[in-house]
């Protein structure tokens, strides 16, 4: 399973981006919408609660799937009826509750529309409708008998909240976007298919009409024919007896291979095309920029301060923030807090010619370990700016002992070799 934890900039994929823990600007109440809109939202897996209810979201689906599956066997259903029917209950009030907690939370998934327009928008959007079908059909036929048979029908929609599935597995979110890409040359091939599907009707109705006018009595048994056969299905109900009809349904049936083949290298190529992309994404390397982090303690100045109100000198950037294990993307109002971790970005050095910085590692028999830095013997022009120690980055001091181990950070003026016994020295 693949966790969609990467920032993005959607309040219902990541709504810690929006919606941080700790905001002091909002009252207690909004506070807990937020909180339960996170809970109610798939694919957040900040903390145990949230990650729970999208398991017990996942089970109550499955388990009522499955009990409409076994209902249909009537051996099971006369066994077992009365344990389908209390767990369809059971199970189908949870999406009755999951739905009025999802028009509650509606402002969050919507925070720059008003109260009722984020709920409207909720309702009538297209996960709204598949979640009001999820439970409504079932309450219905105690208000209208005579319509449980449709009503039944409309439950098959509880299958389209699997796709909520997408929130956890990135390669499923591949298809939605092949289809969205494509569209307009899979709506010209449809637009194709239907043409030449009406044409074959036609055709073939004014051929075998007058030889077997039983079967092909109007032009929707033509209709009938011409889609079974261009979609290489075939059902073999309705066939030409005309020695005319076979020569025309053998060059339809050849036509049909053709055209259905059209959207099918259109879905393929989409796929190449979306993966191939995926691919260079993630194979690229970023090398223009460096990133440190650092973590605020209560005596920093950056405590309590707004992004916005830090003077970062021009070409620095804070590039996320890490918070009580969440990921935060640091817009102007988010307000840094004691052990934040702040990840800083800057422009590479590589390319600057009036700067040297090198990296020198102690090993045993360097001729630097064991002394102090106001012992070394190194240029002028050169000079220790950062002593990395077993994870720990040090400000070096005169009187700082340098052990084996040590990974000594040098800045020179010039681009000089550094004097490092037998050991090579890596330039950053």
């Amino acid at each position: 399973m693949i966790k969609n934890n990467k920032p993005v900039v959607s309040p219902d994929s990541n709504p810690d981006e929006y919606y941080p823990k700790d905001d002091p600007t909002v009252s207690s109440h909004e506070r807990f919408r937020r909180r339960i809109f996170k809970m109610v939202s798939v694919g957040v897996v900040d903390d145990w609660i949230n990650q729970m209810y999208d398991i017990i979201s996942t089970t109550v689906l499955i388990i009522n799937l499955s009990i409409t599956i076994l209902n249909t066997y009537e051996p099971m259903r006369i066994k077992y009826g009365w344990l389908f029917d209390y767990t369809e209950a059971v199970t189908v009030l949870f999406f009755a509750v999951d739905y009025l907690l999802r028009i509650y939370t509606a402002n969050c998934l919507y925070p720059y529309d008003k109260e009722l327009k984020s709920i409207i928008k909720y309702v009538f959007s297209f996960t709204g409708i598949i979640d009001l079908l999820s439970f409504i059909p079932y309450y219905l036929p105690a208000f209208f008998p005579s319509g449980v048979a449709v009503f039944k029908m409309f439950r098959v929609a509880r299958i389209l909240r699997l796709f909520r599935i997408n929130a956890y597995y990135d390669s499923l979110n591949v298809i939605t976007e092949v289809l969205l890409k494509k569209k307009q040359q899979l709506m010209s091939s449809v637009f194709i298919i239907l043409v030449l599907m009406l044409a074959s009707s036609l055709c073939m109705y004014s051929i075998e009409n007058p030889a077997q006018p039983d079967v092909f009595s109007n032009a929707f048994s033509g209709i009938w024919w011409a889609a079974s056969t261009l979609l290489t299905v075939g059902y073999g109900d309705i066939y030409p007896i005309t020695p005319l009809g076979k020569a025309v349904g053998i060059i339809i049936t050849f036509l049909g291979v053709g055209m259905v083949a059209i959207p099918t290298g259109i879905i393929s190529a989409g796929f190449v095309e979306q993966y191939s992309r995926l691919q260079k994404i993630d194979s690229t390397t970023e090398e223009d920029i460096h990133f440190i982090k650092i973590e605020l303690r209560k005596t920093d100045k950056w405590v309590g301060t707004k992004i916005m109100d830090l003077e970062l000198p021009r070409g620095i950037i804070i590039a996320v923030i890490q918070r009580n294990n969440e990921t935060i993307i640091p817009r102007g109002n988010v307000q840094l807090c004691e052990n934040d971790k702040v990840v800083l970005g800057a422009a590479s050095l590589k390319n600057d010619k009036s700067v040297y910085l090198k990296e020198v590692m102690l090993k045993q028999n360097h001729p630097w370990r064991g002394l102090k830095i106001k012992e070394l013997d190194i240029s002028r022009q050169t000079f220790i700016v950062m002593v990395k120690r077993k994870g720990r980055t040090i400000i070096p001091n005169g009187d700082l002992l340098l052990i084996e181990g040590d990974t000594v950070i040098l800045y020179s003026k010039v681009k000089a070799q550094v004097f490092d016994g037998d050991e090579k020295t890596d330039e950053i």
